[in-house]
């Protein structure tokens, strides 16, 4: 017996019977021999830590662009803040953490460089729209390495329902799905005091009476609440009055900072940025790198120049436009 059929033994015997177990998932995109050590779901989690787009988020913006000091969040230590949330909430609850895990660490990395703005430019411009949770799935099952990473379909279902219309089969997308919102909702209120763009008098008192009046008594809250509304349940959820304070300081955040705390500089140069780029190569895709070539030969040039942009850093996306603009100039 494997160090691996070991672990899915233990699995068994261990977990919630709502939990997801490695050694019954519903299979990758290609067979592929499993490893003799770990199971599927922590090959998995590995493959996307060590994959390029993991890696770029350290620099694609959370909410500030291009932020001065050195503790605004950007898009990699909001994806580890989900997966610390999702990871003490699975543990809790008995469910599967190495699937939980995975899910959360790739839930995100198809975000475009200038975080919502980008995503809402892409969106506006390309025929087929945009949305981040798809072109997440889609790096894992097509653009790394080439040909994807041949998850297990259950953190690829995770991916795609983190957010949006359509939520997670397994509990494990659930608990992601729902830590991805005590993350941000969080960690934004205390970029946007750090920033001096709210105070903390400006916060929904009922709420605060609830959630309390710290990052770390919110956070706290919000997660015993899940789990303890959640335990031997075939569900992950808020109580409804948790629930309702939690939303109520989202819609704050929605209308008080993720709307109108960027400024109207940043958002036009964002949006010119993508623009720019979007236009130029849909009109050039000869200048695409060339690994481009297969996906527009495959799909068509407005896919590869969208793939291509939303991989793009934010430093990277602004030092090529500033390129681009100096060669129309001359």
């Amino acid at each position: 017996m494997t160090i691996r059929q070991e672990m899915e033994k233990l699995e068994q015997r261990i977990l919630s019977p709502y939990a997801a177990l490695s050694g019954a998932n519903r299979g990758r995109q290609y067979p592929q021999e499993q490893c003799r050590i770990r199971t599927d779901f922590q090959r998995d989690r590995d493959r996307i830590l060590h994959c390029k787009s993991f890696r770029r988020l350290k620099h694609k913006t959370q909410v500030f662009i291009a932020p001065e000091g050195d503790h605004f969040r950007t898009r990699l230590t909001h994806t580890l803040e989900v997966s610390q949330i999702s990871r003490t909430i699975a543990r809790a609850l008995r469910l599967n953490e190495d699937l939980t895990e995975a899910i959360a660490l790739g839930h995100d990395l198809g975000h475009t460089p200038f975080g919502h703005i980008g995503e809402r430019v892409l969106d506006r411009i390309s025929q087929k729209g945009f949305k981040h949770n798809l072109q997440s799935l889609r790096i894992v099952e097509v653009l790394e390495e080439g040909s994807g990473l041949n998850l297990t379909w259950e953190v690829r279902d995770g991916i795609r329902g983190h957010t949006g219309s359509q939520a997670p089969s397994t509990l494990e997308g659930q608990i992601v799905r729902l830590s991805d919102r005590i993350a941000y909702i969080n960690h934004d209120i205390d970029d946007a005091l750090r920033a001096g763009i709210i105070s903390i008098d400006c916060l929904p008192k009922d709420s605060i009476e609830i959630l309390g009046s710290s990052h770390r008594e919110r956070i706290n809250r919000m997660v015993e609440d899940v789990i303890f509304n959640s335990i031997d349940k075939p569900y992950i959820k808020m109580s409804p009055e948790v629930g309702q304070a939690t939303q109520e300081l989202r819609n704050f955040m929605f209308e008080r900072v993720y709307i109108d705390s960027v400024s109207k500089a940043q958002v036009d140069k964002a949006t010119s940025i993508i623009e720019t780029l979007y236009y130029y190569f849909l009109d050039n895709e000869q200048k695409l790198p060339k690994e481009y070539f297969e996906i527009i030969a495959r799909d068509d040039e407005e896919q590869g120049v969208c793939d291509y942009i939303a991989g793009m850093t934010d430093r990277y996306a602004s030092a090529l436009f500033e390129r681009l603009r100096g060669n129309l100039r001359e």
